[in-house]
């Protein structure tokens, strides 16, 4: 029950780790008002939170192998309660800035080591389920923790979010602080990979970065495709993307049953479904329901993808998985960064269904690599001796 009671902890902290990155988004106007700048800086706010954690996962990794998991979880989680308090309270836009690149740096190392950390409480057979726990934070976060601090921001101004997370941060370091086992390095068997391979991983990367690429590049432009292209009204889309979340929260669910062996396969299964849902996107755009059907079944493929993936990783890590699970991260971070400038230029030529199109061709290349993996994983073990 104690080791349960931390994962939830561990799935709040990723749950207030999302909600932070994207909050501004929901909040641009309010904040440019209030420190006197424009909406075009507070959005480079999140753009250069994005590119920070790009930047810093792998290095910052190396550079504390040897901490112990607790101590490491609380140390990144204080500092960004600290940071973030600090930005509620920042008296301009340089202040503010500072305090996003310190919760940048914070969660770069996060999503290294709370895969691990939280996998090694739970013996093999239901790891799966605790991972999917783990990560059903994280799509909670767009589906409630954004809108949630959208609304307080509007209504009472835009510290008050700020403030809020804060405050969850401080309870969700006192949860772990005290319940979290506190193991040395080396003592959990998550720490290494469970059946190493080095090619299967750096496959792995590959087709996780080109799949991230072709949804971000989609749904970059969902808005106005929805507009534009599908004909709906504003609130309409709101509803939509609240569809496309709930999706992704299934989508996370549906990956805890997947048993250990099979996350290769449920791995291409998925990168097939966001194919064929943007594909679908696409070639139905003038009809609303299958627009809307679409973009939730991309939706639920995108975040079940995320969950497989972190079981994957502790497979096939080469090395340390906490290494491993920054690579992944890194890899999934560069298909975020990516997808979304390919998705501003499709949106600056004008022609926002041709988004959908491009990102279920990039999704295809994802495919590809991902088949090709099965396929020598196959050939491996039928030639392995018996």
């Amino acid at each position: 029950m104690r080791s349960w009671t931390v994962l939830v902890a561990l799935a709040a902290s990723t749950f207030l780790y999302v909600t932070i990155e994207t909050l501004p988004i929901g909040l641009l106007p309010e904040i440019a008002a209030n420190l006197g700048t424009t909406t075009e800086a507070v959005g480079l706010l999140v753009t250069a939170y994005g590119l920070m954690v790009v930047a810093a996962t792998i290095p910052l990794t190396l550079l504390t192998h040897r901490w112990r998991r607790r101590r490491l979880l609380v140390t990144l989680l204080l500092a960004a309660t600290a940071a973030t308090a600090l930005s509620a309270l920042a008296p301009n836009y340089p202040a503010l800035l500072a305090g996003r690149v310190v919760t940048a740096l914070s969660q770069a190392l996060f999503w290294a080591v709370v895969t691990p950390a939280a996998a090694g409480m739970f013996r093999p057979a239901v790891r799966g389920r605790a991972i999917s726990i783990l990560y059903g934070g994280s799509s909670v976060g767009p589906l409630l923790g954004v809108p949630a601090g959208t609304w307080l921001g509007q209504q009472f101004g835009w510290r008050v979010p700020f403030l809020v997370i804060a405050g969850l941060g401080l309870a969700i370091s006192a949860v772990i602080v005290t319940l979290m086992p506190d193991q040395p390095p080396g003592s959990s068997d998550t720490e290494r990979g469970s059946a190493p391979d080095a090619r299967g991983y750096h496959n792995l990367v590959v087709l996780v970065a080109v799949m991230v690429t072709g949804g971000f590049t989609a749904f970059t432009c969902i808005s106005p495709f929805l507009t534009e292209a599908s004909g709906l009204s504003g609130p309409a889309v709101g509803a939509v993307l609240l569809a496309r979340g709930v999706a992704g929260l299934l989508g996370v669910i549906a990956a805890g049953f997947v048993p250990a062996r099979h996350t290769g396969r449920a791995m291409t299964v998925v990168i097939g479904v966001q194919a064929v849902a943007l594909g679908t996107q696409w070639a139905g755009s003038a009809i609303p329901a299958i627009s809307i059907a679409a973009v939730a079944a991309a939706g639920f493929a995108l975040s079940a993808m995320t969950a497989i993936l972190a079981v994957r990783v502790l497979e096939l890590a080469p090395g340390r998985t906490d290494t491993a699970a920054a690579g992944s991260s890194t890899a999934f971070n560069v298909g975020i960064t990516a997808g979304a400038l390919i998705g501003s230029q499709v949106l600056a030529g004008g022609s926002v269904r041709v988004s959908a199109l491009l990102g279920a061709g990039i999704t295809v290349v994802a495919l590809a690599v991902s088949l090709r993996g099965n396929e020598r994983s196959t050939v491996s073990i039928g030639s392995a001796p018996h």
